[in-house]
């Protein structure tokens, strides 16, 4: 069955649901749906309370290291971390409390090429199944493509079974944003999530567009169960209005 897996997306220290398609290095700001007040610890004690496991902990660009440990701290063992990941610092928040790292951009060059040697010196400095591999993708003719630099910039890499089944080799699990939807509200990427479910290789994950309980039903539907799904933007708890958070806390409890 379909589980429900929270998110804390930090964005300069602060917790934030914003539209992954409108973040820029330069230029305005990325739009913005929710900027809590509340420190990132608090939402972990909420997922930890609530026995929420297999969330993640998104680090959106600079200025969000504390934020992360402060989230970490608050519940050891029991949120993925990620942003600006890489061989040399995964060992560090694996001891910071993250129970597994997820990575993307440093897993290319500047040009979009997947570097396959900095897939296998991650896993092996902290073991396959502490990787997550964050495919993050954009929709690209009748496909989709990885996307990297915080959604930004295209990769050579295509998202399919082929795709996942060489990757698989490297993490123990994936997450999949759909980029082009994500924070819009306005429902999953049917067509994605289906691809994800004939897989069935191994733990995915699916984010992005998330508007209600009807698309947590879909995921489960149409990927015969085998897919996860995050649900940020319409969450009551994120200052949505489409999904209430205890919802999604029954649906898990009912599923276990």
């Amino acid at each position: 069955m379909t589980k429900f897996r929270p998110c804390i997306d930090l964005h300069e220290g602060k917790v934030k649901q914003i539209v992954g398609g409108s973040l820029r290095d330069e230029g305005p700001g990325p739009e913005e749906n929710f900027v809590s007040e509340r420190p990132s610890s608090w939402f972990a004690e909420k997922f930890r309370e609530d026995q929420l496991s297999g969330g993640h902990v998104i680090m959106l660009g600079p200025g969000n290291v504390e934020a992360a440990r402060l989230a970490l701290a608050a519940w050891p063992g029991g949120l993925q971390v990620g942003g600006g990941i890489t061989a040399e610092n995964a060992a560090e928040w694996i001891e910071a409390g993250a129970s597994q790292v997820i990575v993307t951009s440093w897993l290319f060059d500047g040009e979009g090429r997947f570097l396959e040697d900095r897939a296998e010196g991650l896993a092996e400095s902290v073991g396959r199944e502490k990787v997550v591999l964050d495919l993050s993708c954009r929709r690209v003719g009748e496909g989709w493509r990885v996307a990297m630099n915080r959604w930004q910039t295209l990769t050579e890499l295509a998202v399919d079974g082929a795709t996942l089944d060489r990757l698989a080799e490297w993490g123990g699990e994936f997450l999949i944003h759909a980029a082009d939807v994500e924070g819009k509200c306005g429902g999953v990427d049917e067509e994605l999530v289906a691809l994800l479910g004939e897989w069935g290789g191994g733990p995915v994950t699916y984010a992005g567009g998330g508007g209600g309980m009807e698309d947590v039903r879909l995921v489960d539907r149409v990927s015969a169960g085998r897919v996860d799904v995050t649900v940020g933007s319409a969450l009551d708890l994120f200052g949505g209005t489409r999904v209430a958070y205890a919802e999604l806390v029954e649906w898990n409890r009912q599923g276990r």
